[in-house]
């Protein structure tokens, strides 16, 4: 009896280690719906996700070897910092929170529908480049004209048509700022 109880401690532990582990299963993956984003600062985010500009694009790639599909572009600059988040532009779909696009911050996640606007479903995705006040823009990866890491303005007719919504990631973009803190 006593082997027994030792034996199923081990595997407790054994499987709580296994559960703090950075990396995830592909089902875990899809299943995020909160990203940690720790001591990272959005502009930290999205200077690096500027460095990546004129990648090329590639479909199904999170590899900048390669080139990015625009979730591969996403994942692959959040893993830069260590943030988990999901590898797909549809399975960030449950993420974080909305917010109204005219609240867009740096940092949050902008999500669009696939080329088909009719279809309301998310196919496409960026991250917020532009600060409050700025025409707002966002770095994406794209297979458009411009293929492969750009920033695009929104106010388009087409990303307009497009728009699904945006999701808040850094919890400081919630902060209120004081002038006196400019």
């Amino acid at each position: 009896m006593k082997i027994r109880s030792v034996f199923y401690i081990l595997f407790l532990l054994l499987c709580c280690a296994c559960h703090h582990a950075k990396r995830l299963t592909p089902y875990q993956a899809e299943h995020i719906t909160h990203i940690e984003t720790g001591k990272t600062k959005p502009y930290e985010l999205v200077n690096f996700a500027c460095s990546l500009a004129g990648t090329t694009y590639k479909y199904g790639s999170a590899d900048p070897l390669h080139g990015f599909d625009c979730s591969g572009f996403v994942t692959y600059v959040f893993n830069h910092f260590g943030i988990a988040v999901p590898r797909t532009s549809v399975d960030f779909t449950p993420v974080q929170r909305p917010i109204p696009l005219q609240q867009a911050k740096l940092g949050d996640l902008i999500l669009f529908t696939g080329l088909d606007s009719s279809h309301r479903i998310v196919g496409h995705m960026g991250i917020i480049s532009s600060t409050p006040g700025e025409p707002l823009r966002f770095m994406h990866s794209t297979s458009g004209k411009n293929q492969g890491v750009v920033e695009t303005d929104f106010h388009t007719r087409y990303y307009e048509n497009r728009y699904i919504k945006v999701i808040r990631i850094f919890p400081q973009n919630d902060e209120v700022v004081n002038a006196d803190d400019k």
